[in-house]
């Protein structure tokens, strides 16, 4: 773990702070720019960053920016020419920690970035306590269900956060394993730690020592491990800084076809599987529910009735999406897109306003709250995509994986 992420593209320069700050026992990790920086910039970072403004290409406001919307309680130091009050004026009203001129005089640089070090260490250690605090009912609270299938469940992931090792979580798709998964990890020693999740089709060998980094002292979740490149297994066995959690949906007795017998033999001391809801029909009113309640007010709607009726063709539903598409259904329902039973339809404007709430919404959480991707997709200039985002009362940070 390093105490300052630098950020600075004249080496010179960047080599002469790094020095004042190691001289002063503070570790440092550069970087020539903000592509080279965004992959460190998380809501776990345990240091500050210490920045430039004038950089090519993106800047140090627009680092400021995106570090904010990563966690609005990352201290972020910019550093500019000397005189520059516009952008001091510019940078704290963003919300920078503080401006230093350069040269920096090496004193005030290294008392604001300790300054700014225990304020970070302050706040990670309170999110530590509070995660700690609350980890204990998560199964309840996140789990939900009435069902002997559902109180399996949660026993079994209660057993298995309070346990040490590997786990392997199977279910059908749209089951919820990255949700069993934070319980998990909530449940755990680790549960002050990070919960890094990433896709195992999607890594290589950089990009897995880049999770792996960032989950030291926590868990790391693999969706689809099954995909994980046979080259990057071995990589996994010996790794003890974070807790390997991973998920399949295929059947695990089909897994050594495709792993390597010591990761598969890891993952198989501890196993979670996750029953369908066609295995549980008894949950899907209560989660329809629930579902139903969330689409409402995300999208500031009254919560329509569900008739008796309606309940008896849930629960015959086939629902092979599982949880997915129950709430998809739910989220049609709430928008008075499915027949509502003596239920009057919301107007078109309401419902309009609603759908593309909705669309919001879907698109931030598939693209795990990066703003700037979620606009591309939609196809919105960013000014645009804000705007729309306010007058919802959304946050892209609120969909972020944490």
């Amino acid at each position: 773990m390093s105490d300052v992420l630098l950020i600075e593209d004249d080496a010179h320069v960047r080599e002469a702070l790094c020095q004042t700050l190691e001289l002063a026992d503070l570790s440092v990790v550069q970087a020539g720019s903000f592509l080279a920086a965004e992959p460190r910039l998380t809501r776990d970072l345990a240091g500050v960053v210490l920045s430039d403004v004038r950089m090519p290409g993106r800047d140090g406001f627009h680092l400021l920016g995106v570090a904010r919307r990563v966690d609005p309680d990352l201290p972020v130091i910019l550093l500019t020419g000397e005189g520059d009050v516009p952008s001091a004026v510019r940078g704290m009203s963003e919300g920078a920690f503080a401006f230093l001129e350069k040269p920096c005089d090496p004193d005030a640089l290294v008392d604001t970035v300790r300054r700014a070090l225990s304020l970070r260490r302050a706040t990670l250690e309170a999110r530590r306590a509070r995660g700690a605090q609350e980890g204990g009912d998560a199964a309840a609270r996140i789990l939900r269900g009435t069902s002997p299938q559902s109180q399996a469940l949660r026993d079994t992931v209660r057993a298995v956060g309070r346990a040490a090792g590997p786990v392997l979580i199977h279910g059908e798709p749209g089951t919820g394993t990255s949700k069993v998964a934070e319980v998990i990890h909530l449940l755990s020693a680790r549960a002050g730690g990070p919960f890094v999740k990433r896709a195992a089709p999607a890594l290589d060998a950089a990009s897995l020592e880049e999770a792996l980094r960032l989950a030291e002292g926590g868990s790391l979740f693999l969706d689809h491990v099954e995909a994980l490149p046979r080259g990057l297994q071995h990589r996994l066995p010996e790794e003890e800084g974070a807790r390997l959690l991973a998920a399949t949906n295929r059947d695990p007795a089909t897994l050594l076809d495709v792993l390597e017998p010591d990761l598969f033999y890891r993952l198989e001391g501890l196993r979670v599987h996750i029953p369908s809801l066609r295995d549980r029909p008894g949950d899907i009113p209560v989660l329809f529910a629930h579902y139903l309640a969330s689409a409402c007010e995300q999208a500031d709607i009254p919560v329509p009735t569900v008739p008796p009726e309606m309940q008896a063709r849930l629960m015959a539903g086939e629902w092979r999406g599982n949880a997915r598409a129950l709430m998809n259904h739910a989220m049609r329902y709430a928008m008075g897109l499915e027949e509502r039973t003596g239920t009057p339809r919301a107007g078109l404007a309401e419902r309009m306003r609603a759908v593309e709430r909705s669309i919001l919404v879907e698109t931030l959480e598939r693209h795990g709250g990066q703003a700037s991707a979620a606009a591309r997709d939609l196809d919105l200039p960013r000014k645009t995509f804000y705007d729309k985002l306010a007058r919802h009362g959304l946050k892209p940070e609120d969909y972020r994986d944490e």
